[in-house]
Parts: C-alpha cells; sequence; structure tokens
C-alpha cells in the first residue's frame, strides 16, 4: 500500500429516484432530500448492505450512478485486513438483520468508515429514519418502507416506492393523519373536542380547520391553507388507491398536481 494510504470514498444515492424531494413536503410536513442508500468505496470496490454484505467494481452496483460521492479520507488498513473484518461483522448484517429503519445499508457504511479512517457518515444520512418516523404520517408510509425493505433484503434492484394498501388504509385514516399534522401546525380552539367515536370526532377536526375561516385564519392563515391543501392532497391520493391501478408514487403525484390544478398553482406540483 502506498504511504500515503488508500482513498476512500462514500457513494450516495436516493432510492425514491427523486420523489422524496418532490413530495414529502405535501406528505410529511417537511423537506426530505431523499430516501438514501450508500456504499464504501475502497480498494476499487464498492461495499454496501443490502441482502448481507456485498461489494462490486466501484461504480458498478445496481443502484445505477451516485447522486453524489463524499471524500472520507484515506485509509492504511489493507485489503486483507479489512476483509477479515467483514468477515467478522458478517453475521450482524445479513438478509435477516436488515431493518430499513434501524440496521440499513448507512448504518453500515458508518461502521465500516470508523473502521477505515475513524470518521462517521454525515448526520443528514444517519438521522434520515428519525426524520420521517417523526412525522405524523409516518403511519401511512410504513407500507411503502417495508415494502422497498423486503426488496433490499432480497438482494434486488430496488424500484420507485410503491405499496398496496391494506383494508385499513381508507380515506378517513388518511384525512385523520392529515388532521393531526394539521392540529400541529395550527393552533386550534377548545370547541373542536366534539363528542363521539373516534371517526366522527376527526371529521369533526377536519371540517371545522378547513372550513372554519375566522379564528384560525386569523392566528395563522399560512398554517391554515398549508393544512387545507395537504388534507386535499391525502384524501385524493387515498380515493386514487383504492382503485388499486396506479402505484403509490404514481398515486402521489397525481394526486398532488390535480389538487394543485384544482388551486391554480401547477408550477408549485411541478417544480
Amino acid at each position: 500500500m502506498a504511504e500515503d494510504g488508500c482513498k476512500v470514498s462514500l457513494n450516495v444515492y436516493d432510492l425514491s429516484q427523486g420523489l422524496a424531494r418532490q413530495l414529502s413536503t405535501a406528505f410529511l410536513g417537511k423537506p426530505i432530500e431523499a430516501i438514501w442508500h450508500t456504499g464504501v468505496v475502497v480498494y476499487g470496490r464498492e461495499y454496501y448492505f443490502g441482502g448481507g454484505i456485498e461489494s462490486a467494481p466501484a461504480g458498478t452496483t445496481p443502484y445505477g450512478t451516485p447522486i453524489r460521492t463524499i471524500d472520507l479520507g484515506a485509509t492504511h488498513v489493507s485489503k486483507e485486513v479489512f476483509e477479515e473484518y467483514l468477515d467478522k461483522i458478517g453475521p450482524r448484517y445479513t438478509a435477516e438483520t436488515y431493518n430499513l429503519l434501524a440496521h440499513n445499508c448507512n448504518n453500515f457504511s458508518n461502521e465500516v468508515a470508523e473502521f477505515l479512517v475513524g470518521a462517521s457518515i454525515p448526520d443528514y444520512i444517519l438521522n434520515l429514519p428519525n426524520e420521517v418516523m417523526s412525522s405524523p404520517m409516518a403511519p401511512l408510509i410504513l407500507p411503502m418502507i417495508q415494502n422497498l425493505e423486503n426488496t433490499l433484503r432480497a438482494g434486488a434492484v430496488p424500484q420507485a416506492p410503491q405499496f398496496r394498501p391494506s383494508a385499513l388504509a381508507s380515506s378517513n385514516q388518511v384525512t385523520a393523519a392529515a388532521s393531526k399534522l394539521a392540529n400541529g401546525a395550527t393552533n386550534q380552539s377548545p370547541n373542536t373536542k366534539d363528542e363521539g367515536a373516534d371517526t366522527e370526532q376527526t371529521k369533526t377536526k377536519t371540517v371545522s380547520s378547513s372550513s372554519g375561516a375566522g379564528d384560525a385564519v386569523a392566528g395563522d392563515p399560512l398554517g391554515d391553507a398549508r393544512s387545507k391543501v395537504q388534507e386535499e392532497i391525502s384524501s385524493e391520493f387515498a380515493a386514487i388507491m383504492a382503485t388499486g391501478t396506479l402505484r403509490a408514487s404514481e398515486a402521489a403525484a397525481l394526486a398532488t398536481r390535480r389538487v394543485m390544478q384544482r388551486h391554480g398553482h401547477m408550477s408549485t406540483a411541478q417544480s
């Protein structure tokens, strides 16, 4: 090995193929740049975790072209020692132990980077699961996450995220999640707490936050408008998915486009 060591870099990919950046604000209430996948490049190969620890010549993995490459530094660890290390940690990184939220490719890349160069990968990559799951809309996207996790466990090439909704993924549930997001964004008055079943209570809150133009608008007009649009997109999304004719990614894009057209902001939907 050369005296200055062997270069180590991190290839960064977006598993959502751009959908996270396009749709995250509407569905999560916050911008998410991408659904990150990473691989560590060293000794001319790229090492990553999917259906176990895998490697391929740098730039030839099934994930296509990285959206960015991050320089991690240089290592003086020999390839032989590194491969022994991978054998040692292999039992912890198998198809069975893969978990998209808690034990994924980025956790593997971070552990390998720390071994090779004594440095971590960027926090914005490692903290993505917490960012997503802290959203009130997290229960809605869990089926998509589970589907993507199953794909990655099998070592298959990931496609744009998709899922088929269960019988419980009805428009009422979507509206309830959107209403929860609206409650966090605006200060609702106490009289929105009507008695009755949970479903009726959710419907009452939704109508109150979207049609009660008085106090809500006076308190936070931008928050009220955003909540109304989010509720419309969520309801439109549920209706499209109920037909069973489109993937979730396609349904989400179509729902957003329809609502933006309805409000005369098509340029926003396409940005």
